[in-house]
């Protein structure tokens, strides 16, 4: 039977449930021109596979509804097309979806499996349903990120008329993207140290003369770094809960062990008692799987969106060396000797300079748009998930209370 139980459960970690999750990001849906969601989602060992639904009214596009199938290496390859693309530099790309990571779950699983000897029939089968339900909650939250970024690039004005986005929406055939060998793996962490270096170089050596974006740098840095913190001490916060809530299933599990000693009211009593712990149980669970919806994924997805919104001002910097070198290659050529050569030297530092302003005020005017939205949108996902679990901590509350009462109720009854 517990051999059972695990085949069972390893039924469900490898090919998953097939459930949709909502995500808690508010975006303005009015816009019915292009609706992106994912429909089904299939888990399969090491990879999850994604069916992505697109309705649309766009012209650009050969029918008005179709359906792909992606993996996650599909979605980063369509991240990473955003990022390298030149023409977003003012934008804020919005954060590629976090590599679905179902390894907790197969751990607890085996834990489980080796600890089989020394558990009762009752308590496996509980400590099962808690790892299907730790399960489920990972796959909706893996589904909810990758279906967020997608509906943050189909309701954006300029990321929506994107080719990659409509290769990636429309092409019904697999992508030929695959993951990145160790060695690209290696190059991918050089890259990424040698940009950060970047980004402390352009800090310390360029002075951004417009006060909007220096305080905005100096929020965001903030901002991110009290974010880390916050969803750190969110995840503690529901881990304990869970914890509090896998200790009642051996609370109940030995109250019931210890009524079959007994034939009379204290049978009767300890039931009772371990039925009110078991129901007790699983309101706590829930009350952890709120908390981590509603409060450390919130947390955890402006923790990236920061991030991102970060790395636009590190660009628009990089624009803005760009342009005060221009200048100074600009004055350097005017300096020299009026010759022939020297004019067309000045033509083409004057040419360089033009571009590299037209480049600097385009990247300054959209990213001033885009970090205002994005202060609008934090604010409105913040207040909508907090008053949500707010609401759902109250309801939970008062389940909780009332299982007490009515324990106490019928033990008076006795």
């Amino acid at each position: 039977m517990l051999q059972e139980g695990i085949c069972e459960t390893n039924d469900i970690l490898n090919n998953g449930p097939t459930k949709k999750a909502n995500t808690s990001d508010p975006i303005d849906l009015s816009d019915k021109s292009l609706q992106v969601d994912i429909s089904d989602a299939l888990s399969e060992k090491d990879k999850v596979k994604f069916t992505v639904h697109t309705k649309t009214t766009l012209p650009e596009f050969q029918k008005e509804e179709f359906l792909v199938v992606r993996q996650h290496e599909e979605f980063v390859w369509l991240h990473d097309r955003f990022e390298e693309n030149e023409e977003y530099a003012g934008y804020i790309i919005p954060p590629c979806p976090p590599r679905p990571d179902f390894d907790a779950s197969r751990e607890k699983l085996q834990k489980l499996g080796e600890g089989e000897g020394s558990m009762t029939k009752e308590e496996f089968s509980k400590m099962k349903q808690e790892l299907e339900a730790e399960y489920l909650a990972t796959f909706k939250k893996t589904v909810a990120m990758h279906e967020m970024f997608l509906t943050r690039l189909a309701h954006h004005p300029v990321f929506r008329n994107n080719n990659n986005l409509r290769v990636f929406l429309e092409y019904d055939q697999d992508l030929c993207v695959r993951g990145k060998n160790k060695m690209e793996m290696f190059g991918g962490l050089v890259k990424s140290l040698s940009k950060t270096t970047d980004e402390y170089y352009l800090s310390a050596t360029v002075k951004d003369v417009n006060d909007f974006f220096d305080q905005e740098m100096t929020f965001l840095h903030q901002y991110n770094n009290n974010l880390k913190e916050a969803t750190s001490r969110a995840d503690r916060q529901t881990m304990k809960h869970k914890d509090v809530a896998d200790s009642y299933i051996k609370i109940s599990t030995n109250l019931l062990q210890l009524a079959t000693s007994d034939s009379g009211k204290l049978e009767r009593f300890l039931t009772k008692v371990a039925e009110t712990f078991e129901k007790i149980r699983k309101v706590d669970g829930r009350v952890a799987s709120d908390e981590d919806l509603k409060l450390s994924d919130t947390l955890r997805y402006y923790m990236r969106d920061s991030a991102a919104a970060k790395r636009l001002l590190f660009r628009r910097l990089k624009a803005l060396h760009a342009y005060e070198t221009a200048n100074r290659a600009l004055d350097k050529a005017r300096a020299k000797n009026k010759d022939v050569h020297a004019a067309l030297e000045v033509a083409e530092a004057e040419t360089t300079q033009t571009e590299a302003c037209e480049k600097f005020e385009q990247m300054s005017e959209k990213g001033k748009e885009e970090l205002t939205d994005f202060k609008t949108r934090r604010v409105a996902a913040f207040k909508k998930s907090l008053i949500e679990l707010t609401e759902l901590e109250i309801k939970h509350a008062k389940a909780h209370a009332e299982l007490l009462k009515k324990c106490l109720s019928n033990l008076k009854e006795e």
